[in-house]
């Protein structure tokens, strides 16, 4: 499995953001991405993703086997969790897994592997910040998809659990999976590389 991106080029609201970025991954690699507010880091993702057009450049997927076409093999965590806040945890994470196809683990499992086993009957609004994005994580773990786009993953995290989805990333790359992943943050990833943005106008 590859994921090539090449002389990739973005932009908002008509505005060119960044231009040139190309990189390869093979299966079992991943990419950080770095760089201050404002350089490109999540127009970079969302292109990836599909959610916005490349202003130029090419993006291939080789290799995916049962999932021919990137947008079908990835899972996308954003700055947004991507829950209902009436439905409970629990619910939410069947409700993605019903939507993503390839049940990998149940919701209550994947709910133990963030530590969150004990409030999959609460409604995710009662959840606490942090409480949100380790529940938006295990949604990585209900359905086997093997590319990762990552924004900011650990963003209202503690240490204890920063550590916990290092681990959960890792594993995901030792299984021969691939992660892109923008932050601030070092996220402890192994067999990586990084692509520090500056932004065009740098």
């Amino acid at each position: 499995m590859r994921l090539k991106a090449d002389g990739l080029a973005g932009e908002r609201g008509g505005e060119r953001i960044f231009s040139g970025v190309g990189f390869i991954l093979d299966a079992g690699t991943s990419l950080t991405v770095t760089g201050p507010n404002g350089a490109g880091k999540s127009t970079l993702l969302r292109v990836l993703a599909g959610l916005l057009p490349a202003a130029a450049g090419n993006i291939s997927f080789e290799g995916g086997g049962q999932w021919p076409a990137l947008a079908g093999a990835l899972h996308y965590l954003g700055h947004q969790n991507a829950m209902k806040a009436a439905l409970t945890v629990s619910e939410n994470l069947r409700f993605w897994q019903d939507f993503c196809g390839m049940p990998r683990l149940s919701a209550e499992e994947a709910l133990g592997e963030v530590g969150l086993e004990a409030i999959a009957h609460l409604p995710f609004g009662y959840l606490s910040t942090g409480q949100r994005r380790r529940a938006a994580i295990a949604r990585l773990l209900v359905s086997h998809r093997p590319v990762w786009l990552l924004d900011e993953p650990t963003a209202g995290l503690d240490k204890a659990s920063e550590q916990r989805f290092s681990g959960l990333m890792n594993a995901h790359l030792e299984n021969g999976g691939i992660i892109v992943a923008a932050t601030h943050l070092p996220l402890g990833l192994d067999n990586g590389q990084t692509l520090a943005m500056r932004g065009e106008a740098s």
